[in-house]
Protein backbone atom coordinates (compact mmCIF):
# COMPACT_ATOMS: atom_id res chain seq x y z
CA UNK A 1 0.00 0.00 0.00
CA UNK A 2 3.03 2.42 1.12
CA UNK A 3 4.88 1.74 -2.36
CA UNK A 4 1.30 2.37 -4.58
CA UNK A 5 0.87 5.54 -2.37
CA UNK A 6 4.74 6.59 -3.16
CA UNK A 7 3.97 5.39 -7.12
CA UNK A 8 0.60 7.72 -7.12
CA UNK A 9 2.80 10.13 -5.43
CA UNK A 10 5.71 10.28 -8.49
CA UNK A 11 3.13 10.07 -11.22
CA UNK A 12 1.26 12.93 -9.48
CA UNK A 13 4.45 15.06 -9.79
CA UNK A 14 5.21 14.05 -12.91
CA UNK A 15 1.89 15.97 -14.19
CA UNK A 16 2.59 18.33 -12.25
CA UNK A 17 5.46 19.32 -13.70
CA UNK A 18 4.57 18.42 -16.82
CA UNK A 19 1.58 20.98 -16.17
CA UNK A 20 3.76 23.59 -14.86
CA UNK A 21 5.90 23.36 -17.71
CA UNK A 22 2.79 23.69 -20.25
CA UNK A 23 2.02 26.84 -18.26
CA UNK A 24 5.08 28.53 -18.40
CA UNK A 25 5.47 27.63 -22.28
CA UNK A 26 2.30 29.22 -23.16
CA UNK A 27 3.38 32.37 -20.76
CA UNK A 28 6.50 32.34 -22.44
CA UNK A 29 4.72 31.99 -26.26
CA UNK A 30 2.04 34.50 -25.39
CA UNK A 31 5.02 37.11 -24.29
CA UNK A 32 7.37 36.57 -27.11
CA UNK A 33 4.11 37.00 -29.06
CA UNK A 34 3.85 40.59 -28.57
CA UNK A 35 7.00 41.01 -28.40
CA UNK A 36 7.60 40.33 -31.98
CA UNK A 37 4.61 42.08 -33.11
CA UNK A 38 5.67 45.70 -31.38
CA UNK A 39 9.05 45.72 -32.43
CA UNK A 40 7.75 45.92 -36.16
CA UNK A 41 3.95 48.35 -35.42
CA UNK A 42 7.20 50.67 -34.63
CA UNK A 43 8.88 50.22 -37.68
CA UNK A 44 6.38 50.04 -39.83
CA UNK A 45 4.42 52.99 -38.30
CA UNK A 46 6.71 55.67 -39.59
CA UNK A 47 9.37 54.33 -41.51
CA UNK A 48 6.60 54.23 -44.49
CA UNK A 49 5.86 57.37 -44.66
CA UNK A 50 8.88 58.98 -43.82
CA UNK A 51 9.41 59.76 -47.57
CA UNK A 52 6.20 61.63 -47.03
CA UNK A 53 7.09 63.73 -44.52
CA UNK A 54 10.48 64.73 -45.35
CA UNK A 55 9.22 65.65 -48.95
CA UNK A 56 6.76 68.04 -47.59
CA UNK A 57 8.40 69.89 -45.24
CA UNK A 58 9.51 73.14 -46.60
CA UNK A 59 11.99 76.49 -45.20
CA UNK A 60 10.48 80.09 -44.49
CA UNK A 61 11.19 80.66 -48.21
CA UNK A 62 9.15 78.18 -49.58
CA UNK A 63 12.12 75.86 -50.68
CA UNK A 64 12.09 72.32 -49.92
CA UNK A 65 14.50 71.08 -46.92
CA UNK A 66 14.83 67.76 -47.62
CA UNK A 67 15.64 66.71 -51.23
CA UNK A 68 15.05 63.43 -52.87
CA UNK A 69 18.79 62.89 -52.79
CA UNK A 70 18.24 63.68 -48.61
CA UNK A 71 15.52 61.22 -48.85
CA UNK A 72 17.08 58.46 -50.48
CA UNK A 73 20.58 58.94 -48.02
CA UNK A 74 17.83 59.05 -45.47
CA UNK A 75 16.25 55.52 -45.84
CA UNK A 76 20.06 53.79 -46.28
CA UNK A 77 20.82 54.62 -43.05
CA UNK A 78 18.54 51.50 -41.87
CA UNK A 79 20.92 49.95 -44.56
CA UNK A 80 23.85 50.94 -42.46
CA UNK A 81 22.87 49.76 -39.47
CA UNK A 82 22.38 46.78 -40.49
CA UNK A 83 25.84 46.13 -41.80
CA UNK A 84 27.11 47.75 -38.17
CA UNK A 85 24.70 45.73 -35.96
CA UNK A 86 26.21 42.14 -36.50
CA UNK A 87 29.23 43.84 -34.37
CA UNK A 88 27.18 45.16 -31.23
CA UNK A 89 25.13 41.82 -30.78
CA UNK A 90 28.12 39.75 -31.42
CA UNK A 91 30.97 42.08 -29.60
CA UNK A 92 28.12 42.99 -26.85
CA UNK A 93 24.80 41.96 -26.53
CA UNK A 94 25.42 38.33 -26.90
CA UNK A 95 28.44 38.50 -24.41
CA UNK A 96 28.13 40.72 -21.11
CA UNK A 97 24.33 41.46 -21.00
CA UNK A 98 21.17 39.58 -20.40
CA UNK A 99 19.09 39.72 -23.35
CA UNK A 100 15.90 41.34 -22.31
CA UNK A 101 17.45 43.89 -20.30
CA UNK A 102 19.54 44.58 -23.46
CA UNK A 103 16.46 45.14 -25.32
CA UNK A 104 14.88 47.59 -22.80
CA UNK A 105 17.83 49.93 -22.99
CA UNK A 106 18.02 49.88 -26.69
CA UNK A 107 14.10 50.92 -26.96
CA UNK A 108 14.36 53.10 -24.51
CA UNK A 109 17.64 54.98 -26.19
CA UNK A 110 15.53 54.80 -29.58
CA UNK A 111 12.77 55.80 -28.39
CA UNK A 112 15.15 59.41 -27.47
CA UNK A 113 16.26 59.54 -30.55
CA UNK A 114 13.51 59.34 -32.70
CA UNK A 115 11.77 62.10 -30.26
CA UNK A 116 14.96 64.47 -31.44
CA UNK A 117 14.63 63.08 -34.89
CA UNK A 118 10.85 63.90 -35.12
CA UNK A 119 11.98 67.46 -34.12
CA UNK A 120 14.65 68.06 -36.33
CA UNK A 121 14.48 70.91 -39.37
CA UNK A 122 18.72 70.22 -40.03
CA UNK A 123 19.28 67.51 -43.11
CA UNK A 124 22.96 66.27 -41.41
CA UNK A 125 21.02 66.30 -38.05
CA UNK A 126 18.44 64.25 -39.16
CA UNK A 127 20.69 61.71 -41.51
CA UNK A 128 22.76 61.31 -38.41
CA UNK A 129 20.22 60.83 -35.79
CA UNK A 130 18.76 57.93 -37.76
CA UNK A 131 22.02 56.59 -38.05
CA UNK A 132 22.26 56.09 -34.17
CA UNK A 133 18.46 55.37 -34.00
CA UNK A 134 18.77 52.60 -36.17
CA UNK A 135 21.95 51.32 -34.78
CA UNK A 136 19.96 51.47 -31.50
CA UNK A 137 16.84 49.77 -33.48
CA UNK A 138 18.37 47.18 -35.80
CA UNK A 139 20.42 45.15 -33.31
CA UNK A 140 16.63 43.90 -31.32
CA UNK A 141 15.28 42.54 -34.16
CA UNK A 142 18.34 39.96 -33.98
CA UNK A 143 17.93 39.94 -30.16
CA UNK A 144 14.22 39.47 -30.51
CA UNK A 145 14.75 36.33 -32.89
CA UNK A 146 17.68 35.29 -30.41
CA UNK A 147 14.92 35.17 -27.28
CA UNK A 148 12.10 33.40 -28.75
CA UNK A 149 14.62 30.32 -30.36
CA UNK A 150 15.83 30.24 -26.25
CA UNK A 151 13.03 30.20 -24.66
CA UNK A 152 10.28 27.89 -27.37
CA UNK A 153 10.25 23.73 -27.28
CA UNK A 154 10.17 23.10 -30.60
CA UNK A 155 11.19 26.59 -32.60
CA UNK A 156 11.01 25.05 -36.27
CA UNK A 157 7.18 24.64 -35.47
CA UNK A 158 6.32 27.73 -32.71
CA UNK A 159 8.60 30.23 -34.39
CA UNK A 160 6.82 30.84 -37.53
CA UNK A 161 3.53 31.31 -35.52
CA UNK A 162 5.60 34.44 -33.25
CA UNK A 163 7.23 35.67 -36.46
CA UNK A 164 3.86 35.96 -38.50
CA UNK A 165 2.65 38.27 -35.59
CA UNK A 166 5.67 40.76 -36.94
CA UNK A 167 4.15 41.24 -40.23
CA UNK A 168 0.43 41.63 -38.63
CA UNK A 169 2.04 44.49 -36.41
CA UNK A 170 3.17 46.49 -39.52
CA UNK A 171 -0.01 45.80 -41.16
CA UNK A 172 -1.83 47.56 -37.84
CA UNK A 173 0.89 50.24 -38.23
CA UNK A 174 -0.14 50.85 -41.61
CA UNK A 175 -4.18 50.81 -41.29
CA UNK A 176 -3.73 53.13 -38.29
CA UNK A 177 -1.48 55.51 -39.86
CA UNK A 178 -3.45 55.71 -43.27
CA UNK A 179 -6.39 56.31 -41.42
CA UNK A 180 -5.97 58.45 -38.79
CA UNK A 181 -6.92 62.64 -39.38
CA UNK A 182 -5.83 65.40 -37.62
CA UNK A 183 -7.36 68.87 -37.53
CA UNK A 184 -6.71 71.71 -34.98
CA UNK A 185 -5.45 69.72 -32.08
CA UNK A 186 -8.29 66.86 -32.34
CA UNK A 187 -7.95 63.58 -33.66
CA UNK A 188 -10.11 60.79 -35.70
CA UNK A 189 -10.17 57.43 -37.55
CA UNK A 190 -11.39 57.39 -41.37
CA UNK A 191 -11.74 54.45 -43.85
CA UNK A 192 -13.18 55.47 -47.34
CA UNK A 193 -12.48 52.03 -49.01
CA UNK A 194 -11.10 48.79 -48.49
CA UNK A 195 -9.58 47.26 -52.27
CA UNK A 196 -11.25 49.38 -54.15
CA UNK A 197 -14.92 48.94 -52.40
CA UNK A 198 -16.45 51.89 -51.01
CA UNK A 199 -16.23 52.05 -46.96
CA UNK A 200 -17.57 55.34 -45.51
CA UNK A 201 -16.63 54.70 -41.76
CA UNK A 202 -15.59 57.23 -39.34
CA UNK A 203 -14.94 57.90 -35.83
CA UNK A 204 -13.07 60.72 -33.53
CA UNK A 205 -14.00 64.63 -34.27
CA UNK A 206 -11.66 64.82 -37.01
CA UNK A 207 -12.75 61.88 -38.73
CA UNK A 208 -14.48 63.71 -41.72
CA UNK A 209 -12.48 67.11 -42.07
CA UNK A 210 -9.20 66.25 -40.48
CA UNK A 211 -5.81 65.59 -42.87
CA UNK A 212 -4.00 62.96 -42.83
CA UNK A 213 -1.07 62.11 -41.07
CA UNK A 214 1.32 61.00 -43.75
CA UNK A 215 3.15 63.93 -44.02
CA UNK A 216 3.35 65.26 -40.62
CA UNK A 217 5.45 64.24 -37.89
CA UNK A 218 2.65 62.47 -35.68
CA UNK A 219 3.75 58.85 -37.04
CA UNK A 220 7.13 59.34 -35.36
CA UNK A 221 5.73 60.72 -32.23
CA UNK A 222 3.57 57.26 -31.97
CA UNK A 223 6.33 55.50 -32.96
CA UNK A 224 8.46 57.13 -29.80
CA UNK A 225 5.49 56.36 -27.52
CA UNK A 226 5.46 52.25 -28.55
CA UNK A 227 8.94 52.25 -28.13
CA UNK A 228 8.36 53.36 -24.70
CA UNK A 229 6.07 50.91 -23.94
CA UNK A 230 8.22 48.25 -25.65
CA UNK A 231 11.04 48.93 -23.40
CA UNK A 232 9.69 48.54 -20.35
CA UNK A 233 7.76 45.59 -21.29
CA UNK A 234 10.74 43.89 -21.75
CA UNK A 235 11.47 43.58 -18.71
CA UNK A 236 8.47 41.46 -18.61
CA UNK A 237 10.44 38.87 -21.12
CA UNK A 238 11.94 35.63 -19.90
CA UNK A 239 15.13 36.07 -18.60
CA UNK A 240 17.61 35.07 -21.08
CA UNK A 241 21.61 35.14 -20.47
CA UNK A 242 23.81 36.06 -22.74
CA UNK A 243 24.29 32.96 -24.97
CA UNK A 244 27.92 33.83 -25.33
CA UNK A 245 29.30 34.58 -22.02
CA UNK A 246 33.61 34.11 -22.01
CA UNK A 247 33.68 33.54 -25.69
CA UNK A 248 35.19 36.27 -27.97
CA UNK A 249 33.94 36.10 -31.50
CA UNK A 250 36.12 36.73 -34.75
CA UNK A 251 35.16 39.48 -37.02
CA UNK A 252 34.64 36.92 -39.63
CA UNK A 253 32.02 35.01 -37.46
CA UNK A 254 29.95 38.23 -37.01
CA UNK A 255 29.63 39.35 -40.35
CA UNK A 256 29.36 35.38 -42.01
CA UNK A 257 32.60 35.65 -43.36
CA UNK A 258 33.29 32.12 -42.92
CA UNK A 259 30.69 31.33 -45.72
CA UNK A 260 33.09 32.98 -48.33
CA UNK A 261 34.64 29.62 -48.95
CA UNK A 262 30.75 28.58 -50.73
CA UNK A 263 31.80 31.49 -53.38
CA UNK A 264 34.34 29.14 -54.79
CA UNK A 265 31.10 27.35 -56.33
CA UNK A 266 30.18 29.16 -59.59
CA UNK A 267 25.93 28.85 -59.33
CA UNK A 268 26.67 30.32 -55.23
CA UNK A 269 28.75 33.09 -56.78
CA UNK A 270 25.96 33.71 -59.27
CA UNK A 271 23.06 33.67 -56.57
CA UNK A 272 24.80 36.16 -54.61
CA UNK A 273 25.84 38.51 -57.42
CA UNK A 274 22.20 38.56 -58.50
CA UNK A 275 20.57 38.72 -54.86
CA UNK A 276 23.01 41.97 -54.73
CA UNK A 277 21.64 43.16 -58.07
CA UNK A 278 18.30 42.74 -58.05
CA UNK A 279 18.50 44.73 -54.29
CA UNK A 280 19.36 47.67 -55.82
CA UNK A 281 16.09 48.18 -57.69
CA UNK A 282 14.03 46.60 -54.91
CA UNK A 283 14.84 50.08 -52.63
CA UNK A 284 12.95 51.82 -55.11
CA UNK A 285 9.67 50.67 -53.71
CA UNK A 286 10.59 50.66 -50.39
CA UNK A 287 11.82 54.48 -50.32
CA UNK A 288 8.96 56.31 -52.47
CA UNK A 289 6.38 54.73 -52.74
CA UNK A 290 4.73 56.34 -50.27
CA UNK A 291 5.85 59.70 -51.72
CA UNK A 292 4.58 58.33 -54.86
CA UNK A 293 1.02 57.51 -53.75
CA UNK A 294 0.31 60.91 -51.87
CA UNK A 295 1.65 62.54 -54.90
CA UNK A 296 -1.26 60.75 -56.82
CA UNK A 297 -3.56 61.56 -54.09
CA UNK A 298 -4.55 58.19 -53.43
CA UNK A 299 -6.65 58.26 -50.13
CA UNK A 300 -5.10 56.32 -47.19
CA UNK A 301 -2.10 55.46 -48.99
CA UNK A 302 -0.32 53.64 -45.96
CA UNK A 303 -3.12 52.00 -45.06
CA UNK A 304 -3.75 50.71 -48.75
CA UNK A 305 0.57 49.40 -48.95
CA UNK A 306 -0.28 47.38 -45.69
CA UNK A 307 -2.15 45.11 -48.95
CA UNK A 308 1.42 43.84 -49.30
CA UNK A 309 1.79 42.36 -45.95
CA UNK A 310 -1.18 40.53 -46.34
CA UNK A 311 -0.52 39.33 -49.36
CA UNK A 312 3.29 38.10 -48.11
CA UNK A 313 0.71 35.88 -44.89
CA UNK A 314 -0.89 34.48 -47.81
CA UNK A 315 2.16 33.08 -50.29
CA UNK A 316 3.54 32.61 -47.30
CA UNK A 317 1.48 29.66 -47.07
CA UNK A 318 1.49 28.43 -50.03
CA UNK A 319 5.40 28.14 -50.21
CA UNK A 320 5.42 24.63 -50.12
CA UNK A 321 3.22 24.21 -53.11
CA UNK A 322 4.96 26.44 -55.15
CA UNK A 323 8.44 25.10 -53.80
CA UNK A 324 8.15 21.35 -54.52
CA UNK A 325 6.50 21.85 -58.18
CA UNK A 326 8.98 24.93 -59.41
CA UNK A 327 11.96 24.82 -57.80
CA UNK A 328 14.58 27.45 -56.71
CA UNK A 329 15.92 28.67 -59.96
CA UNK A 330 11.69 28.78 -60.89
CA UNK A 331 11.19 30.49 -57.78
CA UNK A 332 13.64 33.45 -57.79
CA UNK A 333 12.76 34.25 -61.33
CA UNK A 334 8.94 34.79 -60.46
CA UNK A 335 10.13 36.94 -57.81
CA UNK A 336 12.51 39.23 -59.49
CA UNK A 337 9.85 39.32 -62.41
CA UNK A 338 7.00 40.15 -60.05
CA UNK A 339 9.55 42.90 -59.16
CA UNK A 340 9.57 44.19 -62.23
CA UNK A 341 6.32 43.99 -63.40
CA UNK A 342 5.42 46.18 -59.65
CA UNK A 343 7.37 48.58 -61.83
CA UNK A 344 5.57 48.65 -64.61
CA UNK A 345 1.87 48.84 -62.89
CA UNK A 346 3.14 51.90 -61.03
CA UNK A 347 4.77 53.08 -64.31
CA UNK A 348 1.48 53.05 -66.51
CA UNK A 349 -1.20 53.10 -62.82
CA UNK A 350 -3.34 56.91 -61.56
CA UNK A 351 -6.17 56.78 -59.67
CA UNK A 352 -8.86 56.79 -62.08
CA UNK A 353 -8.93 54.15 -64.55
CA UNK A 354 -5.95 52.95 -63.52
CA UNK A 355 -6.14 52.15 -59.99
CA UNK A 356 -6.37 48.95 -60.44
CA UNK A 357 -2.36 48.35 -61.47
CA UNK A 358 -1.68 50.65 -58.24
CA UNK A 359 -3.73 47.45 -56.33
CA UNK A 360 -2.08 44.98 -57.92
CA UNK A 361 1.92 46.26 -57.95
CA UNK A 362 0.97 46.30 -54.36
CA UNK A 363 -0.72 43.08 -54.16
CA UNK A 364 2.40 41.53 -55.86
CA UNK A 365 4.76 42.48 -52.57
CA UNK A 366 3.72 38.83 -51.21
CA UNK A 367 5.31 37.03 -54.06
CA UNK A 368 7.86 39.87 -54.81
CA UNK A 369 8.88 39.25 -51.23
CA UNK A 370 8.38 35.55 -50.42
CA UNK A 371 9.39 34.09 -53.79
CA UNK A 372 12.90 35.72 -53.66
CA UNK A 373 14.01 36.27 -50.08
CA UNK A 374 12.27 33.76 -48.55
CA UNK A 375 13.48 31.50 -51.10
CA UNK A 376 17.00 32.81 -50.83
CA UNK A 377 17.03 31.77 -47.70
CA UNK A 378 15.87 28.28 -48.14
CA UNK A 379 18.11 27.86 -51.13
CA UNK A 380 21.05 28.92 -48.52
CA UNK A 381 20.62 27.13 -45.86
CA UNK A 382 20.25 23.93 -48.26
CA UNK A 383 23.26 24.80 -49.87
CA UNK A 384 25.55 25.55 -46.60
CA UNK A 385 27.80 22.63 -44.75
CA UNK A 386 25.51 22.23 -41.09
CA UNK A 387 29.18 24.17 -39.61
CA UNK A 388 28.46 27.68 -41.69
CA UNK A 389 25.20 27.63 -42.14
CA UNK A 390 24.18 30.32 -39.54
CA UNK A 391 27.45 31.89 -41.03
CA UNK A 392 25.67 31.61 -44.49
CA UNK A 393 22.73 33.30 -43.79
CA UNK A 394 24.28 36.11 -42.33
CA UNK A 395 26.40 37.06 -45.25
CA UNK A 396 23.34 36.69 -47.71
CA UNK A 397 22.13 39.50 -45.05
CA UNK A 398 24.75 41.85 -45.21
CA UNK A 399 25.12 41.44 -49.38
CA UNK A 400 21.07 41.98 -49.59
CA UNK A 401 19.68 44.00 -47.00
CA UNK A 402 22.85 45.96 -45.92
CA UNK A 403 24.93 45.97 -48.95
CA UNK A 404 22.32 46.23 -51.63
CA UNK A 405 19.70 48.03 -50.26
CA UNK A 406 22.11 51.06 -49.44
CA UNK A 407 23.57 50.83 -53.31
CA UNK A 408 19.51 51.57 -54.07
CA UNK A 409 18.92 54.03 -51.37
CA UNK A 410 21.72 55.94 -53.29
CA UNK A 411 20.54 55.37 -56.46
CA UNK A 412 16.67 56.06 -56.03
CA UNK A 413 17.15 59.28 -54.18
CA UNK A 414 19.51 60.75 -57.36
CA UNK A 415 16.84 58.76 -60.10
CA UNK A 416 13.55 60.78 -58.73
CA UNK A 417 15.88 63.60 -57.64
CA UNK A 418 16.66 63.79 -61.94
CA UNK A 419 13.19 63.40 -62.84
CA UNK A 420 11.43 66.68 -60.61
CA UNK A 421 9.40 68.93 -63.01
CA UNK A 422 11.05 71.87 -63.60
CA UNK A 423 9.25 74.31 -60.52
CA UNK A 424 7.67 72.17 -59.05
CA UNK A 425 7.50 69.91 -56.38
CA UNK A 426 5.25 66.86 -58.31
CA UNK A 427 7.89 63.89 -60.40
CA UNK A 428 7.51 62.68 -63.49
CA UNK A 429 6.54 59.00 -61.91
CA UNK A 430 6.61 57.26 -65.02
CA UNK A 431 9.77 57.84 -65.76
CA UNK A 432 11.04 57.09 -62.42
CA UNK A 433 9.28 53.76 -62.15
CA UNK A 434 10.61 52.12 -65.27
CA UNK A 435 14.42 52.89 -64.12
CA UNK A 436 13.72 50.71 -61.32
CA UNK A 437 11.17 48.29 -63.98
CA UNK A 438 14.40 47.67 -66.80
CA UNK A 439 17.20 47.32 -63.77
CA UNK A 440 15.06 44.22 -62.57
CA UNK A 441 14.28 43.42 -66.07
CA UNK A 442 18.31 43.05 -66.91
CA UNK A 443 19.11 41.68 -63.85
CA UNK A 444 16.27 38.61 -64.49
CA UNK A 445 17.52 38.07 -67.85
CA UNK A 446 20.87 37.70 -66.89
CA UNK A 447 19.85 34.78 -63.42
CA UNK A 448 17.82 33.37 -66.25
CA UNK A 449 21.02 32.45 -67.97
CA UNK A 450 23.22 31.94 -65.95
CA UNK A 451 22.12 30.23 -62.80
CA UNK A 452 22.39 26.44 -62.93
CA UNK A 453 19.82 24.98 -60.65
CA UNK A 454 21.07 21.22 -60.11
CA UNK A 455 19.44 18.28 -59.41
CA UNK A 456 20.64 18.41 -55.73
CA UNK A 457 19.21 21.58 -55.04
CA UNK A 458 15.69 20.66 -56.87
CA UNK A 459 16.17 17.07 -54.73
CA UNK A 460 16.30 19.47 -51.76
CA UNK A 461 13.37 21.95 -52.21
CA UNK A 462 11.56 19.12 -52.95
CA UNK A 463 11.28 17.58 -49.86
Amino acid sequence: MARLLVRESRLLDGNLNLNQHSTLQSSAFGRLSVRMCLPYFIWGVWFVTLGTYMGTQMTGDGERLFSDVMIGDAYGTASIAAILAPFFVGLIADRFFSTERILCVLHLVGAAILFYVSRSSSPSFLWWGLIFYFMAYMPTLALTNSISFHHLDNPAQSFPKVRVLGTIGWIVAGVLIGSLRHAEGKYGLKFDEIFGFPVDWGMGAAAQKGSSVESTSIPMLIAVVAQIVMGLYCLLLPHTPPPNSGKKPTIGEILGLEALSLMRQPVFLIFMIGSFLICIPLQFYYTFTNMFLNELAVEGAATKMTYGQVSEIFFMILMPFFFARLGVKWMLLIGMLAWTLRYILFAFGNVESGMWMLYMGIVLHGICYDFFFVTGQIYVDNKAPAHVRAAAQGFLALVTLGLGLFVGSIISGRVVQYYTMSGESAHDWHAIWMVPAIMAGIVMVLFAVLFKETKEDSVTSNS
